[in-house]
């Protein structure tokens, strides 16, 4: 086949997606964690606190979510919803177990091998910037194939000694400390890092 048809062919097979990030979704949920497996599970916030968030409370926002993530997925199906919260909360415990040094769950393992596996995306390279193809026939299930495998990459990698929990009042959320002296202790200085700075100042 030549290469011009082939081309053609793929474009007609599969979607081109870029990220979407719309007032809405900044708005509803926390986008800046610098690990995307980490930045889905933020869809849960409080977690530590009495009464924990659900910001993916219908299929409507995890399309959202997905589309500020680069996930141009045209709709979500309630059994999609459920997979992708079931994929979230294995990332999840999966992380808190590396957190402390313990070998995440054989179970939470295994949803996120079968979600990796899968899933069939194609990374591309396009006017500079990466792109996901997903496929006409699973676009979500291609999308949460790719939040699986950067999950696994990053819970099993040479980093994971820095993978921490935020100590943020009622957070707990997943976060890479990157810092030099891996001294990090929020998942971000502009949420709960100034909510602890002005706690204290509030109580000088």
């Amino acid at each position: 086949m030549p290469v011009s048809n082939w081309l053609n062919w793929f474009k007609q097979r599969s979607m081109v997606v870029r990220k979407v990030v719309t007032v809405e979704a900044r708005q509803l949920f926390r986008l800046d964690n610098e690990v995307l497996a980490f930045r889905f599970t933020a869809t849960m916030s409080d977690r530590a606190s009495a009464a924990p968030r659900e910001r993916l409370s219908d299929h409507g926002r995890l399309k959202l979510w997905l589309h500020a993530a680069g996930f141009g997925v045209p709709d979500v199906s309630p059994a999609e919803l459920q997979d992708a919260l079931d994929l979230r909360e294995a990332i999840y415990r999966a992380g808190l177990a590396v957190t402390v040094t313990q070998r995440p769950d054989p179970g939470d393992a295994a949803i996120l091998n079968g979600a990796a596996a899968a899933g069939q995306p194609r990374p591309a390279l396009e006017n500079g910037l990466a792109v996901w193809h997903l496929s006409e026939e699973a676009p979500v299930p291609d999308a949460l194939g790719v939040l699986a495998a950067n999950a696994i990459h990053v819970l099993g990698g040479p980093d994971r000694g820095r993978i921490k929990a935020c100590e943020g009042p009622g957070c707990a959320g997943l976060f890479l400390d990157t810092s030099r002296g891996a001294n990090r202790r929020w998942c971000s200085m502009n949420t709960c890092g100034n909510r602890v700075k002005k706690a204290r100042l509030a109580n000088k």
